[in-house]
């Protein structure tokens, strides 16, 4: 019986559970995006029904830029105390809860919804600190180096592919039944997802879906199965951190990667915030045909984010050659994404949407290669703030 048993171990095939977990977060950043478009398509008809101008709509969407910057390190330190399914988890559930509470701003009046709104979007960006540098902290400790280029391709792509299915619903519900409803919508279900991170989300050794070939499988290939129970084991103090921090910023190689990700999310945050209202307001289209429109750029998007990481791991299995694998992609990326400038200089509608789209496209590829350049050379207790000081926009 003894032999029989070990023929059947010897044959026993690789589980493929970090599938699932690309997946789900695939899933958790599709949503993540959406909840930050949510004020740029129902933008345009708040800002009406509020008294709203241009400069007052820009100092909302800000509001949120600086509760991300302000709440990336603070994210980092959380995600290496307690471990990144609790600390995601409750970073799910809490801005999704805040992006719920937006559609009642309209209960306050005058300066009153201003400040209500403006508050709210700043705590969705303290909420939705610690989710990328979550992302690479799992994408760490599930994937092996030459699969992790793609892993991190596949969660950058989701916020191309929110633009592409929340854009729509998102217009179609602002249009139909009122901007309120769009809050409503993308925050209810966020609170649904956070729960189901929970059952999903585990770490690669207590993960009952995976088995031991699994676990040699990614651990050889420098997956740090056991970070969180590494972590909470030793408690650094924050002075210590901070130390490692000042380390990271007189990195040369870390300022370029800190530069290629400045570059790279001035044109994210085009496309998720300004984009639709452009549409509204500079092009004159209404706000249902805005949410389709937006779609297609961010359908290219979604395409050169996957191709580029693919690109980048064929360079690394190809090359060997780290800095031609994650700065190749980088640099075609953003060299194609400079002809979005031709949109000033022309009128024609389609001609238009073809220069964004192709931006968007490049946007993609130069993110994927950003994405994982840079993910093998901090020191493993460096990583999680390694992750958080890059994502500071």
């Amino acid at each position: 019986m003894s032999s029989l048993s070990q023929a059947a171990s010897s044959v026993e095939k690789r589980t493929n559970a970090r599938y699932w977990i690309v997946v789900m977060l695939f899933i958790v950043t599709s949503f993540n995006y959406g909840d930050r478009a949510t004020l740029s398509i129902a933008g345009s008809e708040m800002a009406k029904d509020i008294g709203l101008d241009p400069v007052g709509m820009g100092y909302v969407f800000s509001a949120f830029s600086w509760a991300y910057v302000i709440g990336q390190i603070p994210g980092g330190w959380l995600l290496d105390r307690f471990g990144s399914k609790r600390v995601y988890f409750w970073s799910i559930f809490i801005w999704s809860m805040f992006t719920l509470l937006q559609g009642f701003v309209d209960i306050f009046s005058g300066f009153g919804i201003i400040v209500a709104l403006f508050t709210l979007r700043f705590l969705v960006g303290l909420a939705e600190a610690p989710s990328f540098p979550g992302n690479s902290r799992i994408v760490a400790a599930w994937f092996p180096a030459q699969e992790r280029g793609t892993a991190v391709s596949i969660f950058n792509s989701a916020q191309y592919f929110a633009t592409v299915i929340f854009a729509p619903i998102m217009g179609w519900l602002t249009h139909e039944v009122g901007w309120s409803h769009v809050f409503f919508f993308m925050g209810g279900l966020g609170i649904v997802i956070s729960f189901i991170w929970l059952k999903v989300i585990h770490e690669p050794n207590q993960h009952p879906g995976v088995n031991q070939k699994e676990l040699e499988y990614i651990a050889a290939g420098g997956a740090l199965i056991n970070m969180d129970q590494q972590n909470t084991k030793v408690k650094v103090p924050f002075s210590v951190k901070w130390g490692q921090i000042k380390q990271l910023l007189g990195s040369r190689m870390m300022i370029g990667v800190y530069i290629g990700q400045y570059c790279i999310n001035a044109l994210t945050y085009f496309f998720i915030t300004w984009f639709p209202v452009y549409l509204v307001q500079a092009r004159g289209m209404s706000i249902l045909k805005a949410g389709f429109v937006a779609s297609v750029p961010a359908v290219c998007g979604f395409i050169g984010g996957v191709l580029g990481g693919i690109i980048s791991d064929w360079l690394m299995r190809r090359t060997g050659s780290l800095n031609i694998a994650r700065k190749t992609p980088i640099v075609m990326g953003m060299l194609l994404s400079m002809v979005m400038v031709f949109c000033n200089y022309v009128n024609v509608e389609w001609m238009i949407i073809g220069f964004m789209a192709l931006a968007f496209f490049g946007k993609g590829i130069g993110g994927a290669g950003l994405g994982s350049n840079g993910r093998y050379r901090a020191k493993r207790d460096q990583r999680s703030f390694r992750w958080p000081v890059q994502h500071v926009r």
